[in-house]
């Protein structure tokens, strides 16, 4: 099976406006969301009447962020910059809602050609710059280049910033909604074109991190949101995969309500209102992010000291060079360490891929929880041609690596002395 033998995605295919046909389709798919979340809209800096086009920026936690965008949008035509894997079976309809295609964490120049396309026909420029559903209900990092693509793009720049998605279908476990009422966003008009046009894009960037500062599980216990279903906590260990009590990675489980260590036993209760409480002992982290984030600087200190490395894991590989399916490509090794992602891998008829992903060349990266109930857990890695998903096994967690990309990326800026804004990479 080699390599030139997959047809390949047409990424260079222009953008287009929504079928008619398919407009009230779209509107019929996103009324139910509204019923049952009744969502509370704040509408600032008059964007209201604002009519493309305009670069609107989103922030991810769920499905249900689309549907809200897509709402709000009203009568606005848009094109939503979509991942290949949502393009699997449905191409054609992708194409006709006005969806641009994108391999994740990738330098696409084709892109930046597509969304200039976008705008010079009046359209809504629609980007989720986090690129990936949120981990843990709080802002992932942005790409420095945001900035640069509002001065070329020279239209307004709009954020949507939801509340409560995640609490209402979180990421480590989205198999089912909690039919959380209330949801909130924050629809804004953050810059007129005439103050993209004056500001540099430095200043660009520190505003819309402003604006992407969002904690979901602030915002459920500030709005006293109770989940009360017994299964809250299952899936959490994917996310909090180091103990705090002992230090031990990869040995967290989740079963019902309770998190708990596989080594030194202990356990927290996840409350209703989305707390940590420790069953026995002190509770180290009563607040979610502060776990994941206690976890970012155990990593960011692997990475200074030289020492990251996942170790060679056992892997198998799909390929999804195209819209058609996914393409076993075999078994192999994946090692993630200081110099970034090497993948082998040997096919039926005997033929070797690999894939290298330098530190430089990704300032974060993508993973998957149970992808598709598969063989588990996944990263996904890409190039401009082509993604793989590869499933590691044995003991490691694919947000271990998630949080390592970040900080290998951040630890070779800062060696060749490159400002950091924080929020931005």
């Amino acid at each position: 099976m080699k390599d030139s033998s997959f047809k390949r995605f047409d990424m260079t295919a222009p953008p287009r406006k929504t079928s008619w046909y398919l407009k009230p389709v779209k509107k019929a798919l996103c009324f139910p969301a509204w019923i049952g979340h009744k969502p509370v809209i704040t509408y600032e800096n008059g964007v209201q009447e604002l009519k493309g086009p305009f670069l609107l920026l989103c922030n991810h936690n769920a499905f249900l962020d689309f549907k809200i965008a897509s709402t709000l949008l009203g009568k606005n035509d848009a094109n939503y910059v979509v991942a290949i894997d949502g393009y699997i079976g449905r191409e054609w309809l992708m194409r006709r809602v006005g969806c641009i295609c994108k391999r994740k964490f990738t330098n696409d120049l084709n892109l930046v050609k597509q969304l200039k396309q976008v705008v010079k026909m009046g359209n809504v420029a629609v980007i989720y710059p986090e690129a990936r559903y949120s981990l843990c209900g709080t802002t992932a990092v942005l790409p420095k280049s945001l900035g640069k693509l509002a001065k070329l793009l020279d239209v307004p720049v709009v954020t949507l910033i939801c509340h409560g998605h995640h609490v209402n279908s979180p990421f480590w476990d989205s198999s089912h909604e909690r039919g959380v009422k209330g949801t909130e966003a924050t629809y804004t008009q953050l810059l007129t074109v005439e103050e993209v046009r004056s500001m540099d894009a430095n200043a660009i960037n520190e505003k819309l991190v402003e604006a992407f500062q969002y904690d979901d599980f602030a915002w459920q216990k500030e709005h006293g949101i109770r989940v009360t279903e017994s299964r809250r906590a299952e899936g959490l260990h994917r996310v909090l995969y180091q103990c705090p009590h002992c230090n031990t990675e990869f040995k967290m489980a989740s079963r019902g309500a309770r998190l708990l260590c596989q080594a030194c036993k202990k356990e927290w209760e996840m409350t209703e209102l989305g707390e940590l409480a420790a069953v026995n002992g002190e509770t180290e982290f009563s607040h979610i992010p502060d776990w994941y984030e206690w976890q970012r600087v155990n990593v960011r200190r692997e990475v200074e000291a030289g020492s990251y490395s996942s170790g060679e894991l056992k892997v198998r590989v799909d390929s999804l060079p195209n819209s058609e399916k996914y393409i076993p490509i075999g078994e192999g090794t994946l090692l993630h360490d200081m110099n970034g992602f090497h993948v082998s891998c040997v096919d039926a008829d005997g033929d070797r891929h690999e894939m290298e992903k330098s530190v430089a060349s990704m300032y974060s990266c993508h993973i998957e929880y149970q992808y598709l109930f598969k063989y588990g857990d996944c990263v996904d890695l890409n190039t401009t041609r082509d993604t793989w998903y590869i499933y590691p096994e044995g003991d490691f967690a694919v947000t271990k690596m998630a949080i390592a990309t970040e900080e290998l990326y951040r630890h070779e800026l800062l060696q060749k002395g490159a400002g950091l804004t924080e929020g931005i990479l």
